[in-house]
């Protein structure tokens, strides 16, 4: 089947159509925002991508990786705003980084929604996927593909978290984004916004008591057992990621280069998303090696979620509310298409 969103940003709103097919001089550098590091599936790809672009290209499209929020200077959910404005022309972004630009993203940290890779992919591929990515195209950006830092798992230095109120208490490192600090609050634990510089710091300082984060993608690079000794498989949310181009930069490229750019960013968002699933769809590698490095690792039952979900239901409710109605039934219907 061909994939919706390899053709989405020509026709999503008519609005992507490129002026590039007659375009001039190319700009010696293009910049790619990236909140992480150089190490992981994450980093690894936009490495891969640049790379890949400037071959192909003949050496005409260089693509600079700005790693671990050098345009931003820290301020992660300001990347979007930079990218729309031209500032970064290309950016490997969280949705959550985006979603105080475009609220809508918030579907995928509704807390417990989302539940399985089967979902995230029928929901990405499906119509609440398509309208995202419109939304993404009316606010400035062209979005080339989707990418996955992974499901957010909770880890702390204190104890297991097996259940609420475990939590209770806790100083919890979160994203700046609301519904994170509405989420963690709602289970009885402290959330605490900052960067992740800081917070690593604040982690081997005992500051702070924990964080949530990916385990391919954040965890096991961050070498997190050096701080957290305890980690919670709870699938609570997850963060996919949106590889685009600004506007003005896409229509400063010739027709033929805007597919070679589609083209790379896809392989690109291929490779990515396998390996930020590694050893976890496939295996257990992942969580073994945690627990090699001295992680105990603590994964609810079904009942044990359900106490988790009845006490961040008031959260959900508000925060569909914010999404869109409309929204969550078509992510909805995606994921019942999937079962």
């Amino acid at each position: 089947m061909k994939r919706w969103w390899a053709m989405v940003a020509v026709a999503a709103l008519g609005l992507v159509v490129g002026n590039g097919a007659e375009a001039g001089t190319y700009k010696a550098e293009y910049t790619n925002s990236l909140v992480v590091g150089p190490v992981g599936p994450w980093g690894e790809a936009a490495a891969r991508f640049a790379n890949t672009v400037k071959e192909r290209s003949g050496g005409k499209i260089n693509i600079k990786n700005y790693f671990a929020g050098q345009l931003f200077a820290g301020k992660q959910t300001n990347e979007f705003l930079l990218l729309r404005q031209g500032v970064a022309d290309f950016a490997f972004g969280s949705t959550i980084n985006w979603s105080p630009q475009i609220k809508e993203l918030n579907l995928f940290a509704l807390p417990f929604f989302v539940g399985d890779y089967k979902s995230v992919d029928a929901m990405e591929q499906g119509e609440a996927g398509k309208r995202l990515f419109n939304l993404v195209v009316e606010k400035g950006g062209v979005p080339l593909c989707w990418g996955e830092n992974g499901f957010r798992e909770v880890t702390n230095s204190k104890r297991a978290v097996r259940k609420p109120e475990d939590l209770a208490g806790l100083k919890i490192r979160v994203v700046g984004s609301p519904i994170f600090v509405d989420t963690f609050k709602a289970l009885g634990a402290n959330p605490v916004s900052m960067n992740w510089a800081e917070a690593q710091t604040a982690f081997q300082q005992g500051t702070v008591d924990g964080q949530e984060n990916p385990v391919v993608s954040v965890i096991t690079p961050s070498k997190l057992w050096q701080s957290q000794k305890h980690i919670t498989l709870w699938r609570y949310a997850i963060d996919p990621l949106i590889v685009a181009i600004s506007k003005q930069t896409w229509d400063g490229f010739a027709a033929t280069d805007q597919e070679l750019i589609r083209k790379a960013a896809q392989e690109a968002c291929d490779w990515q998303k396998k390996g930020a699933r590694a050893g976890l769809a496939d295996s257990s590698d992942a969580i073994e090696n945690l627990k090699k490095n001295g992680m105990e690792v603590t994964v609810p039952s079904s009942a044990d979620l359900e106490a988790f979900k009845t006490k961040t239901k008031p959260v959900y409710d508000k925060w569909v509310t914010e999404v869109g109605a409309d929204l969550v039934k078509l992510a909805e219907q995606d994921k019942a298409k999937a079962r």
